[in-house]
């Protein structure tokens, strides 16, 4: 594999699968609490909120306490920022994902409150 070439496919794609998702829920990108990336690697999800203009305070990571978990990424990062209280009832987030077979996606969602 080339590495440089993936690194940049897997930034553009996440960042404009983000910015489609955005636009489906009918959200500008300053309208998300957080950015929620897989994190396969720190530097990719990096570059991915810089292009899409979010800054450090809106990223949610946690690869430096778990490495790469693959898939379970964002399950895992989405749980431990509830739990931790990084992430409210009501809090807008932007998921996206850049995973084996080349393949990538976004999504948005309003976190539930779990005591409704």
């Amino acid at each position: 594999m080339e590495g440089a070439e993936v690194f940049r496919h897997a930034v553009d794609r996440m960042s404009a699968a983000s910015r489609q998702a955005a636009a489906a829920a009918g959200w500008a990108l300053d309208d998300f609490d957080h950015l929620v990336p897989h994190q396969a690697n720190a530097r990719i999800a990096g570059f991915t909120a810089r292009q899409l203009g979010i800054p450090d305070d809106r990223q949610l990571h946690n690869i430096e306490h778990v490495g790469n978990t693959g898939a379970a990424s964002i399950p895992l990062l989405l749980a431990q920022a509830a739990a931790d209280g990084r992430i409210k009832p009501g809090h807008r987030l932007l998921l996206t994902a850049f995973g084996a077979g080349l393949t990538w996606g976004a999504t948005t969602l309003t976190w539930p409150d779990p005591n409704p």
